[in-house]
This record gives structure tokens, sequence and C-alpha cells, in this order.
């Protein structure tokens, strides 16, 4: 089965303040150039990142790791912007996507992999998510089949929407660790992360 992966790069990270989250880093790489190395660590291939907000910066900080980039102009608009434009950049053979969000400190190859895994073991499946503490998480996969979905949505929401429209569809993967539901979007989300 043939899953791609969608890093979501083009945010303002407006609740951030003056800073780009996205390159904010605590003694290793930054954020977006984390996510984008566990996408490419994995088993998803090709690795598309999606650009909008100071896209020279994002992309500088990503140079060398084997990704296709894509600019969303209208990142502005919020988050289903990007979320097409990455699925516009796949290429057309594709059984599905998993989107990344790039503001994700504890993800890793090993819990795409293990998300892939289970999107795979179920061909019936049109998402996977992770699940911990009864809480959806991210990233998620979806199905080729849900991407005419996607196109029709707008503004600021990603497939959330999409994924509780399809529940019974959905494979739910536990995942024992916070990492699938830890994001960076506030300087206290930071302080937080870079003190545990």
């Amino acid at each position: 089965m043939s899953v791609a992966a969608i890093v979501l790069a083009a945010g303002q990270s407006t609740r951030m303040g003056a800073q780009n989250k996205l390159l904010l880093a605590d003694g290793g790489d930054p954020l977006v150039r984390h996510a984008v190395k566990m996408a490419v660590l994995s088993q998803l291939k090709p690795v598309v990142v999606v650009l909008g907000h100071e896209a020279d910066r994002v992309r500088a900080v990503c140079d060398g790791l084997p990704v296709t980039f894509t600019i969303n102009p209208d990142f502005a608009h919020g988050l289903s912007t990007s979320l097409k434009a990455g699925i516009k950049a796949l290429p057309e053979n594709i059984d599905g996507a998993a989107v990344i969000l790039a503001d994700m400190p504890g993800l890793d190859a090993a819990l795409l992999d293990r998300l892939y895994a289970a999107f795979e073991a179920e061909p019936a499946a049109l998402a996977a998510v992770p699940v911990h503490d009864g809480e959806w998480g991210n990233p998620c996969i979806l199905a080729a089949a849900l991407f005419a979905e996607v196109d029709a949505l707008s503004g600021d929401q990603g497939a959330r929407k999409i994924l509780v429209a399809h529940r019974d569809m959905v494979i739910e993967m536990p995942e024992s660790s916070d990492a699938a539901t830890r994001d960076i979007d506030t300087p206290d989300d930071w302080s937080k992360f870079t003190q545990a």
C-alpha cells in the first residue's frame, strides 16, 4: 500500500506571538525539521512539505532532507488550504496520506510506522488515527477515497469533521504516550515542553 506524508508547515503561529513556532529549537532540531525528519525516517513515501508563512526560512531549516516542497499561497485562510495544497502535490496513484502537524515535538518515526501498519491491515478503512487516553490525536492517515471531501473543506479546519462523519470506517490505534496529543501552540506550551 502506497501512503504518502504531508507535513503541514505553512501556518502563521499567531498564538505564539512574534516567533514562528516551527523554527523553535530546544538544543536539537527546530520543530519543523524534527517533524519532517521523522516522516522521512518512516515508511511513508513520498514526503510533501507544505510551506506558506515565512516559507524561505522554514525551507532553509529543512535543507538536505529528501522531500518535495509545495507552496500554499492561501495559507492565511486556514488549515484547510494547506491540507488541500498537500493533497494536490501527491502522485496520482497514492492510496492514502498521513497528515502530519509540524509542531509535535514528541512525534517519532515509530509512531508513524505503527499508524501505517494499522491502516494497511484494514484495506476497507477510510482513515487511521492514534488514540491516547480516549482522545483522538495526530497524525491521521486519510485514504485517497476521502480526498474529494478534503477538497470541499474551507477555512481553519482540518480533517476531523470528515473523520467524525466516517467514524465507523476509522481505525483507532491505541497510543500509550501523549506524543500524539501534544503540540506547541503558545509560549506556555513551549515552556512546559522545554522544562519537562
